[in-house]
């Protein structure tokens, strides 16, 4: 198909990446530099197809906000930062330009013609086999004052307290209540909710972060959750500043239904007492724990090897509608601040810390487009950062097949 469109004002196209439409199709207009013609590209990252017209233009190439991967004028990519500077870059590692590309009497036309549109091995929040599945649907404060009206995979149900614990309508196969959330399995359960961190609850002050919402597909968010190449890149304006860009390989565990990964790594700590009283330097060791079940149980453990203080992060998905998903973050603190049970003040800046941690993922993943989770290999390119992800998806992939 010849027929050219006319999609921008081309003084509006500039070094900052805008997203049109074309004929259904997303695409990414940008220039490389001022006074350089207009560049289209399919809107999407081959690594994790995050629109790249939510990036920015650095250098002469298009950066993508997720990772930091760069795109030259060709579409080529240059730079993988978690590979680091020398390494030798994956063939597929590029964008797909759109060739039919112009400027006419002040306005960017596109020529329609055959886009790819990948869309195929979506896993998304409405996927049948996700009936086969623990989901939180609300936090036990919230059924305090009566019956919640919730929504699971694009169904309602009514959830109230029991004698006996709580029931819901229409009826699932189970409700029950675990770190103080409700939880409703619609059919009979493939995998059971972990059992950490339970056995140490009791030594931990717990906090909840209010409960967020997000557009952005269930898998997408537990995969972001995982996702340890991200944090110089969004996360710059929390502490992913000081994070190296490079990620040294690691091993993930297979476990039933899920994965682990345990890191140590090093990190400075300046709130630790001991570095002010000179028995330790601001340097110290941390090791970060992961661990997934599928389909969205997640937790991060990252102990303070030479302060003593530990900080876990569950963080649980509710797939509420095609484009909603509920988030439940709880804090489990210990030592921090070199007290064994930090006080009402500590625990408040660390809530706080991690919602702005936890806004930082959400603002990029308003801009998302797809609505699922690639579960094809050959939907994304992965490099050796993902290892986390590529277990992700392997394992999910196989839930669902179990489920069907």
């Amino acid at each position: 198909m010849d027929d050219w469109v006319a999609v921008a004002d081309a003084a509006d196209v500039t070094t900052t990446p805008r997203g049109v439409i074309v004929d259904g199709h997303r695409i990414a207009l940008v220039r490389l530099g001022a006074g350089e013609p207009v560049r289209a590209f399919l809107d999407r990252c081959p690594h994790r197809l995050v629109p790249l017209s939510a990036g920015v233009v650095e250098g002469g190439r298009l950066r993508c906000a997720y990772h930091g991967w760069e795109f030259g004028a060709d579409g080529a990519c240059a730079v993988i930062p978690s590979l680091g500077p020398d390494a030798r870059l994956p063939p597929r590692a590029h964008v797909d330009p759109v060739a039919g590309v112009r400027e006419d009497a002040g306005r960017v036309l596109i020529r329609v013609g055959d886009l790819d549109a990948r869309r195929t091995g979506l896993l998304t929040n409405v996927d049948r086999a996700l009936r086969r599945a623990w989901h939180p649907v609300a936090l036990v404060a919230e059924l305090s004052a009566g019956p919640a009206q919730v929504r699971l995979l694009g169904q309602g149900w009514a959830v109230r307290r029991t004698v006996d614990g709580f029931s819901a309508d229409p009826p699932p196969y189970g409700v029950r209540e675990r770190w103080g959330l409700v939880w409703l399995a619609p059919e009979e359960p493939l995998v059971d909710l972990f059992d950490e961190p339970d056995a140490e609850d009791a030594a931990y002050v717990g906090a909840w972060l209010p409960p967020a919402r997000t557009p952005a597909p269930a898998g997408f968010v537990a995969d972001n959750f995982l996702d340890v190449a991200h944090f110089p890149f969004v996360h710059a304006g929390t502490f992913g500043a000081a994070e190296e860009k490079v990620v040294p390989s690691y091993e993930v565990t297979p476990e039933p239904d899920g994965c682990r990964m345990v890191q140590e790594q090093w990190f400075d700590n300046p709130a630790d007492p001991g570095v002010a009283a000179g028995l330790r330097p601001v340097r110290q060791r941390r090791r970060a724990t992961y661990v997934w079940r599928a389909p969205f149980q997640l937790l991060l453990r990252l102990e303070e090897l030479d302060a003593g203080a530990v900080k876990t992060i569950l963080f649980l998905v509710q797939p509420e509608a095609v484009t909603s998903t509920r988030i439940y973050t709880k804090m489990l603190l210990r030592g921090i601040g070199g007290v064994a049970r930090p006080g009402p003040d500590v625990v408040a800046a660390e809530v706080a810390f991690e919602e702005a941690v936890l806004a930082e993922d959400l603002a990029l993943q308003a801009r998302l487009t797809l609505p699922g989770l690639p579960l094809d290999p050959g939907g994304e390119l992965h490099v050796r950062a993902d290892r986390l992800g590529i277990a992700l998806r392997r394992e999910l992939k196989r839930f669902v097949e179990r489920a069907r």
